[in-house]
């Protein structure tokens, strides 16, 4: 498989590709970080995010949304893990934008860069209609992020678990609400 089968989207600074057996350790690393993963519910267990990721690398074009290695242009190292997911809220399907930044890649621009593209490649070349993010109350540089990809605060929701959540959403010019419809329908 070429790497241009494996990308989804470029923007000025940054490639968004699917995942290869090389990034495991990498994305390994990323989740099982304490501070990257503060407002995520934690660090992950090695083992398993290992066979996670393996298992996503044999298959990368499984699922329709899902995180994707974002690498830095100018270095090609990897510095994040972003993508589209779906997600239940409150008994609705939604399709959430996501961007996990590595440490030193964070304070760059590079996830206001990489939502503003998530949000385009979702209304223009997915057909969606509405995305959302969730995030986590104290977590005020997602919330930068969100608004300025074009979000707002909606409301604020109990995840399961009992997790607090601030959800922001954005529609596409013209959509109605409901994540996961495509426009041509």
């Amino acid at each position: 498989m070429s790497e241009a089968d494996l990308l989804i989207f470029e923007t000025a600074r940054l490639v968004l590709r699917r995942q290869t057996q090389d990034d495991v350790d990498f994305l390994t690393e990323l989740w099982s970080n304490p501070d990257v993963t503060r407002y995520m519910g934690g660090p992950r267990e090695k083992d398993w995010l290992r066979t996670v990721f393996a298992e996503t690398a044999a298959a990368p074009f499984a699922e329709a949304y899902d995180l994707w290695v974002l690498v830095e242009k100018e270095s090609g190292q990897s510095v994040g893990h972003c993508g589209l997911l779906d997600k239940d809220i409150e008994g609705h399907a939604e399709i959430e934008l996501s961007y996990v930044l590595a440490p030193e890649a964070q304070g760059k621009g590079y996830a206001a860069e990489i939502a503003a593209g998530l949000k385009k490649y979702a209304f223009e070349e997915l057909g969606l209609r509405r995305l959302v993010a969730l995030i986590e109350p104290e977590n005020a540089a997602s919330e930068r992020v969100a608004l300025k990809a074009g979000l707002h605060f909606d409301r604020q929701i109990i995840r399961p678990g009992g997790a607090l959540r601030k959800l922001y959403l954005i529609e596409a010019a013209g959509g109605e609400a409901g994540g996961m419809e495509k426009q041509n329908e």
